[in-house]
């Protein structure tokens, strides 16, 4: 990721160092990592990674995984980082349905639930449920490490760093919810919050999935039961000034067309969701397209991926659609490559996953630091 992977040899950061060496363990894997290459990477001196790692030990962090050979000297001792020593909950509240996971520090997922849920029936019930999966979640997973925090993803608009929501499209009555407040409150744990498509473009970007690479900039768009987008911009989670960035599914492409429950008319959302309700998906693809387009024009993106209940659904059609309207952009631009789309392959709880990550982002100082809020 596009990040300062350098550390600073000084006790007031020593949190910040330490989050860099496990971020270095954790994508060492299985293979692990020395001490001497831990401060190579990082920048530390020996010594300030010999504190590090044994504190790390003693917190059944980190555990010894052999020797490598040295090219001089004797052989090297090899750290790995311990996965089942701590886990995260990503919980994906969207309009109709609630998926809970558990994902260790390896991200990888361990426990998962899914259930029903009203989003309109107000913040009370959707708390209840809330609570309701993810007691039912770690209850299940049984003698799983401690639980570092929760990750709620949500449709949008809302204000990530207040974790307040806005007016989500439909449901005018979330405008002004302290939703992070109120459920760590009934959680009794550490809550992010943050939009759906935002989690899910950070999951994407953790993983590498789809070709990216560590700089890449790429637009999310979600199609399920509303449309959004997250946006990773050289490798950083784009937020906005005031985290409202990727209200993609109310920009307007037809003057006076269909009335959305944003309050206009002719929206990407309005005009996709309509098409498909129509059976007619070609139409919806071309919708979409468009808005891939524009956003392909603003921003210069490497890339164009594209998930979702509704685009799972219909895959293909969806994709070459899509990627029709791009190309046809290309051909009017002359020399200009069109820019790739695809489908992430994460299934139903894709959005979930990354918002678990949301939690795991700071323990491996991958925070405000690799995915930027650009608040001025």
């Amino acid at each position: 990721m596009n990040r300062d992977n350098s550390g600073v040899n000084l006790p007031a950061l020593r949190s910040h160092n330490a989050a860099l060496v496990l971020d270095l363990l954790r994508m060492a894997a299985e293979g692990g990592i020395s001490r001497l290459e831990l401060a190579e990477r990082t920048g530390l001196t020996p010594q300030a990674v010999s504190k590090i790692t044994a504190r790390l030990r003693d917190e059944g962090l980190v555990t010894e995984a052999g020797r490598r050979a040295s090219t001089g000297g004797k052989p090297r001792t090899v750290l790995r980082l311990v996965p089942g020593a701590g886990h995260a909950v990503g919980l994906h509240l969207d309009r109709d349905e609630v998926t809970a996971v558990l994902v260790d520090l390896a991200g990888t997922v361990v426990g998962e639930q899914r259930g029903e849920l009203d989003f309109g029936a107000g913040v009370a019930a959707v708390a209840d449920t809330a609570v309701r999966e993810v007691d039912a979640l770690v209850a299940e997973s049984g003698g799983c490490g401690p639980v570092l925090g929760v990750g709620v993803a949500t449709p949008g608009p809302l204000d990530h760093e207040a974790g307040v929501l806005h007016r989500v499209t439909g449901f005018p009555q979330w405008n002004g919810v302290p939703l992070r407040e109120v459920l760590a409150q009934k959680l009794r744990s550490t809550v992010v919050l943050d939009k759906d498509t935002n989690a899910a473009a950070l999951g994407l970007a953790l993983r590498g999935q789809c070709g990216l690479g560590a700089a890449d900039s790429f637009a999310y768009l979600h199609l399920g039961s509303g449309l959004g987008a997250g946006l990773v911009l050289g490798g950083a989670l784009y937020r906005g000034a005031r985290t409202g960035a990727g209200e993609f599914g109310h920009q307007t492409i037809l003057i006076g067309g269909p009335p959305c429950g944003c309050g206009g008319r002719g929206c990407i959302e309005a005009l996709c969701l309509g098409a498909v309700e129509r059976g007619d998906v070609a139409a919806a693809a071309r919708f979409l397209g468009a808005g891939a387009a524009n956003l392909a024009g603003l921003l210069d993106i490497d890339r164009v991926l594209l998930g979702g209940r509704t685009v799972d659904a219909h895959r293909d059609l969806f994709v070459r659609g899509v990627g029709a309207v791009l190309e046809e952009r290309a051909r009017r631009e002359g020399g200009v490559a069109a820019v790739p789309v695809s489908a992430v392959d994460g299934g139903r709880g894709m959005v979930a996953e990354g918002a678990a990550q949301l939690v795991l982002a700071s323990v491996f100082g991958r925070g405000t630091m690799a995915f930027p809020a650009n608040r001025k």
